[in-house]
């Protein structure tokens, strides 16, 4: 093989040639020779022609029940082109057995191969019925041995020569035959009449459709696998690499490491004596380029897989060592063949009768390269040991896919499909699967296989809206099964931001399954991306089915393209503009490209229309990648878009590796933007390496679309500029397409490329939405997708992947996805806190199915379905204090059975606080049940709020016994809502007055958020004002899990303290519920409060600590942290404290869902029992959290705490108990149970407690003379300490609260302080 090669001229055939070739065996002659009596193997000589012929022709004869010998053709001599096929029943084709060959002397004067092959041959034969090894192996494979592809060559070659000088190495038209095969890069270059045998080979392959082959030269001791050349044709050092080029190392591993020379990688040919091979194995390529190769030719256009042998220093040794080179090649020979049997094999049938399915296309996922099954419908997939999803793909059928196929050592993995045939909507009928004819080779010509079967896109013309408009619903209504047109939003002037889905499940996410975006036309003049975006959307809606990569993409993506993110631009540009700004900007005259939120500078113009549906359209759609289309240049733009100093440098992102990767994967395989020139008339200065560049370093765009997706949603998008000219003339479009198709696919196949997995609860399976997916080393996260998956855009090589708190090593290839899954599993503990096994506390179908409606409401578009069935009229308008209270007493009236109306007292000019309980059993403690507490008018300058939880009020109860869901929630929650707390602030206060103060305060002038104050530091400041007594009084019930307050002012969700604190114990969780709110309101969530009356603009995910926004003491949020122990969240429902009642009905369209949200939330997190080792449950206990935190346990032993999803400590703390420790990962609601025990150093507590009872005589005695000195100290002072009851029964409301919630030792509440006099004494009040 090996050759010093000079530069060729080549030829490019357009088509391949027609051929004639014989499509059966030819005959055996009947000639006698010498070598016809089948005379015992004497390795020391040569076969000639007629001696080879001869032998096999022995053979054959000699093992019928095994061998038969045929040609597949004749050499330019007329030779015959000897075919051995060894296998049970050799004369008939019977499916499930792979076919193997093996091909020797293509070079004519590389005879070791001839040679072994001949003994190949009898070996398998006279071994058969001896060697269980060999039994197997021809029994289950059908092996095809060609010992001379060049049988003139050889005729021609002189014994000896080991350099090849006497030129038999070609045939005898003196072409190369391993130069004469069509080759991806350059197509067929060569006279197919001057190669019969290559011809003859071409037609065996495609007609047989073998597995696996190796092909045996000589001239040194390696394995050489494809690629065997490249692009470039670059002479050496170009490792060509294929999509299958792991499986290939293996492979050719197999026969080097069996083989004892070649395994050292040192072959020590005296031509060559500094030339070594790792392992034995080399890439063709890397070694040197061979263009034309057979082994190439195989892989991309026969469904073989082969790898060529080079068996010997010397191409023609004496005969002395040919005993020598059996030896050494023996076992090699045989193990490689055994390998045809690894990977996954399987049949594929038609749906409707059984029939075998030919040509039906083997689709692996990650790796781009497919087979076809064979004329029984069977195929066999070389794979080396893994997990992997396999797709059947067929014209005129639909695609089947198998996940997680599991690969193992050994013997295939059977895997079988059956498709069903697709009915042709337009005839009516079923749509037949034709079979083509291999009466003539197949000669691909192109780089792409598929490329010649595709069809091509047909309108070529710029689309105004209109025309646009009518193509997308054209297409939607076209293909209905694998298009979604749906729009985002609208322009300024009201025109639909356009979606089209293409994937064959376009309405819905499918997990496992990457979402991947287009936009263009951002800037309106800009208009070539909007062109090729129609251009792409026919492409792929008319290959699908029919081109394989198009079919994979479909299949395996939702592609979402936007064809014009600014369609009112475009209406104002103008064909033929070059480099002008006419139609850049919407119609407010703002460029979108520099409106969205920045990292480093202040965005001051006003979100438009356009910017904030693209904003709302990507915080739903958990996207992997993007590209952002644009005109003006020809190059890839990855982010930073921006530089924190203003300056244009080189501004790296966390995932700078990955950006370069997805923007060289486009820009390759554009050839005038690889160039990197791109626009010299233009731009003569201008050169972009690779044709890609960081945005910053080109110049600074802050605001722009692509560092806003990267930092603020799961997906990378980069900008790629399409052209040189803005709006290209209509003729040009043409141009465009052919330029930036494969650019356009090959992008898309970006998305598959890093990691991908799924996090799930380890006990039901289930996936867990918004678990953070960690990489070390790259500072940028991603969250899971509503069920659980995820995906993580990685460059190859090895990382550690974390999720929340549990890790695993990823190792990330070249091509291709890396499968990372994750099962979190909840831990339950014994009484040391040391994990236990067995079952967690059960819960029974009921709690089940409950459990379920929460995740199903926690994901995807259940809570969106919710707010549409619970629909209900109104007319609203602001209603003062009577109406609300009549409101309330009609809510009663209406729906006794779930409502209770409470007063919790009278504000400083005696109008009642109330509060409406919404239960299934509003009269009754319900401790196991989860409490919230919705509240507002704190300020009665901000009624919003007050309008807000009336309507939610009214939307539970009229739905009640109607909507299941809203039936199922009331039941298990118990809903408290307290519409004003300030109704006589209500009072005073002047509707459309945005900014007044008129009403903020009580009648009092106190602003009631600042009085809650409790026992600060040890005295209070001054006396509590009668509303904030009643809510004070609601809150130290302590039995609430979460409160949800209603304010007005801004647009954003705070979450404790309101004081300033250097930190906030639990943060993670309360930023985690207020960000609940935020992500499902339609504006929070972005940031931007437009609210120009607090200077507030631009707040990340709509979510602040509340001191950071206006920080002051004595806060109702601040007083439910520390003394009721309930998170409390605050919610400024937009910019205008007191708007007109005419946006009541949006305000509440835009906050129905977030509380709705509310009620969902307060069912997760943990919650469970505390109980002793009798079952009796503990009442007062102290649960902490992560340390700190505490809530109590109530009525029954129950508590509930809300914690964010993640790992969490959880502590259980009683008098007179052992402390007990659990760690638990929260999502969804977890049951826990501490199963405490009061043993005491081993013993009954009660046994101790009798033991001790005469010494603690003697210490009581001592407590009452402590006492009465105390009561003498002074008359305001009172008397000793009280200790805490062990149950909630012997509990009085003469407990005082000492703690403002800080840090101290886990028992500081065993002992309480009642030194405060009556007047400053809080009471528990118990509802």
């Amino acid at each position: 093989m090996f050759e010093q090669k000079g530069k060729k001229k080549k030829t490019c055939l357009l088509h391949p040639p027609v051929i004639d070739v014989i499509t059966e065996p030819r005959p055996l002659r009947n000639e006698r020779n010498p070598s016809t009596e089948g005379t015992v193997e004497t390795y020391n000589k040569y076969y000639n022609y007629v001696e080879l012929t001869g032998r096999l022709q022995a053979l054959a004869q000699k093992y019928p029940h095994i061998a038969n010998l045929s040609s597949i053709g004749r050499s330019v001599q007329g030779r015959e082109l000897w075919v051995m096929r060894i296998t049970q029943d050799p004369n008939t084709d019977s499916p499930g057995k792979p076919k193997f060959k093996y091909v020797g002397n293509m070079h004519g004067d590389e005879t070791v191969s001839r040679q072994v092959l001949v003994y190949l041959v009898e070996h398998l034969l006279t071994k058969y019925a001896e060697e269980p090894r060999i039994s197997e192996l021809v029994n289950n494979t059908d092996i095809y041995i060609m010992p001379s592809m060049n049988p003139d060559g050889f005729e021609k070659s002189v014994e000896g020569d080991c350099s090849g000088e006497n030129r038999g190495r070609n045939n005898a038209n003196d072409v190369d035959l391993n130069r004469s095969f069509p080759d991806q890069f350059d197509g067929t270059t060569v006279n197919s009449s001057s190669v019969p045998e290559v011809m003859a080979v071409i037609r065996w392959i495609q007609e047989k459709k073998f597995v696996l082959s190796g092909n045996l030269h000589g001239g040194t001791v390696v394995a050489s696998y494809p690629f065997d050349d490249s692009a470039s044709h670059q002479q050496e050092g170009h490792y060509s690499q294929s999509e299958d080029d792991s499986l290939f190392r293996y492979l050719a591993l197999v026969y080097s490491s069996n083989h004892p020379v070649m395994k050292t990688g040192q072959p020590n040919c005296p031509e060559a004596m500094e030339e070594n091979f790792k392992d034995g194995i080399t890439n063709g390529a890397k070694w040197y380029d061979v263009p034309g190769g057979m082994q190439d030719y195989n892989y991309l256009y026969g469904n073989c897989l082969e790898i060529t042998m080079e068996l010997s220093c010397c191409k023609y040794p004496p005969t002395a060592q040919l005993h020598n080179e059996w030896d050494l090649n023996r076992e090699s020979l045989v193990a490689y063949i055994e390998k045809v049997h690894i990977g996954v094999r399987g049949y594929v049938k038609e749906a409707l009768n059984g029939a075998a399915l030919t040509n039906v296309s083997i689709v692996v996922t990650g790796i781009r390269h497919n087979l076809t099954t064979g004329k029984y419908g069977d195929y066999y997939r070389l794979l080396l040991p893994g997990t992997y999803d396999i797709t059947a793909v067929a014209t005129g059928y639909t695609s089947m896919t198998v996940y997680s196929v599991q690969v193992l050592e050994g013997k295939a993995t059977e895997c079988n499909f059956t498709l069903a045939p697709v009915v042709s909507e337009a005839a009516g009928s079923t749509t037949t699967h034709s079979i083509p004819s291999t009466d003539e080779p197949n000669i691909p010509t192109t780089t792409s296989a598929n490329f010649s079967n595709s069809t091509q896109t047909r309108v070529f013309r710029h689309h105004n809206y209109a025309d646009m408009e009518l193509f997308l619903r054209k297409y939607s209504s076209e293909f209905p099964s694998i298009v979604h047109l749906y729009s985002v939003g609208r322009s300024v002037e009201q025109r639909e931001l356009y979606v089209m889905v293409i994937s064959d499940n376009p309405t819905v996410h499918e997990h496992g399954e990457p979402e991947f975006k287009y936009v263009a036309n951002m800037h309106g003049n800009e208009v070539v991306g909007r062109e090729l975006m129609l251009n792409l959307i026919e492409y792929l809606c008319r290959n699908y089915g029919t081109d394989l990569e198009v079919t994979k993409l479909v299949n395996n993506t939702r592609i979402h393209i936007m064809p014009s993110m600014n369609p009112d631009g475009y209406e104002a540009s103008n064909e033929g503009d070059v480099k002008g700004t006419k139609g850049r900007n919407n119609s407010n005259n703002f460029d979108l490209n520099r409106n969205f939120p920045d990292q480093f500078a202040t965005i001051t113009e006003p979100r438009q229309p356009e910017t904030v549906a693209v904003m709302n359209w990507l915080k739903g759609n958990p996207f992997v990648l993007s590209a952002n289309l644009h005109g003006g240049s020809l190059v890839v733009n990855y982010p930073y878009d921006d530089d924190k100093k203003g300056l244009s440098q080189y501004s790296q992102s966390p995932d700078d590796k990955v950006f370069q990767q997805v923007s060289r994967a486009y820009s390759q395989e554009n050839p005038l933007m690889h160039n990197g020139h791109p626009c010299e008339e233009l731009y003569p200065d201008e050169y972009f390496e690779e044709g890609i560049t960081n945005g910053a370093q080109w110049y600074n765009v802050p605001g722009g679309m692509q560092d806003w997706n990267y930092l603020n949603t799961n997906c990378f998008e980069v900008t790629i500029e399409l052209g040189c000219v803005k709006y290209p003339l209509a003729r040009d479009l043409p141009q465009y397409w052919e330029q930036n198709r494969r650019s356009l696919l090959q992008f898309i196949h970006q998305v598959h490329h890093g990691i991908k997995g799924t996090v799930s609860d380890s006990r039901d399976g289930t996936g867990i939405p918004n678990a953070t997916i960690s990489v070390e080393g790259i500072d940028h996260n991603v969250t899971t997708a509503h069920t659980g998956d995820y995906w993580r855009l990685l460059v190859p090589g090895t990382y550690s992947i974390t999720a929340s708190a549990h890790g695993t090593y990823a190792t990330v290839q070249k091509d291709g996805v890396e499968v990372v899954d994750f099962r979190l599993t909840r831990v339950h503990s014994d009484s040391n806190g040391q994990p236990i096994e067995g079952p967690q506390p059960t819960k029974n179908p009921s709690e089940k199915e409950f459990e379920s409606l929460i995740k199903d409401l926690s994901l995807g578009q259940g809570l969106e379905k919710l707010v549409r069935d619970t629909a209900t009229e109104k007319i609203f308008r602001y209603q003062r204090y009577k109406e609300l209270s009549a409101f309330l007493r009609g809510l009663t009236l209406n729906f006794p059975q779930i409502t209770s109306l409470h007063s919790l007292g009278q504000s400083v000019e005696f109008r009642t606080i109330l509060a409406l309980e919404i239960s299934n059993k509003p009269e009754e403690a319900e401790p196991s049940e989860p409490k919230i507490r919705f509240v507002a008018g704190i300020h009665g300058n901000a009624p919003v709020g007050t309008e807000l939880l009336l309507e939610f009020a009214a939307c539970l109860c009229i739905n009640y016994g109607k909507n299941p869901v809203i039936t199922r929630l009331v039941n298990e929650t118990r809903i408290v809502i307290v519409p004003s707390i300030n109704p006589d602030g209500r009072e005073q206060s002047v509707e459309k007055q945005c900014t007044s103060t008129q009403g903020l305060a009580n009648a009092h002038g106190k602003d009631l958020d600042t009085d809650f104050f409790g026992q600060l530091y040890g005295f209070r400041v001054v006396e509590s004002q009668p509303e904030t007594r009643a809510m004070m009084d609601l809150i130290l019930d302590k039995s609430y899990t979460l409160s949800v307050a209603l304010d007005g002012g801004a647009l954003v969700a705070t979450y404790p303290y309101d004081k300033p604190v250097q930190s906030v114990e639990n943060e993670g969780t309360l930023k985690y519920l207020a960000s609940v709110y935020a992500n499902n309101h339609p504006k929070m969530h972005l940031g931007e409060t437009g609210c120009s009356n607090n200077g507030q603009s631009n707040i990340p995910d709509g979510v602040m600590r509340a001191a950071e926004r206006l920080s002051h003491m004595g806060s109702m949020k601040d007083f439910s942290m520390d003394f009721g122990h309930c998170p409390e969240i605050t919610v400024y429902t937009g910019c205008c404290l007191y708007p007109p009642a005419e946006q009541l009905a949006t305000l509440w369209a835009e906050n129905k869902k977030p509380l709705l949200s509310m009620l969902v939330e307060v069912h997760k997190g943990v919650r469970g029992v505390v109980r002793d080792k009798s079952g009796k449950p503990i009442v007062g206990a102290i649960i902490v959290l992560n340390g700190g935190v505490r809530v109590f346990t109530v009525e029954g032993g129950y508590f509930h705490a809300l914690l964010a999803p993640g790992n969490h400590n959880i502590e259980a703390v009683a008098d007179g108990y052992q402390q007990q420790r659990q760690e638990v990962n929260s999502a969804i609601s977890l049951i826990i149970e501490f199963d405490m025990d009061n043993s005491i150093f081993g013993l009954p507590r009660e046994f101790v407690v009798a033991s001790a009872a005469a010494s603690m005589t003697a210490l009581v005695v001592t407590a009452c003379i402590i006492w009465c000195v105390c009561a003498a100290k002074s008359n305001r002072q009172k008397d000793g300490f009280h200790r805490l009851r062990q149950h909630r029964d012997d509990y009085e409301d003469e407990i005082r609260l000492t703690s403002m919630g800080s840090k101290k030792s886990l028992l500081a509440h065993e002992f309480q302080d009642e030194s405060e006099s009556d007047e400053e004494t809080l009471y528990a009040n118990k509802i």
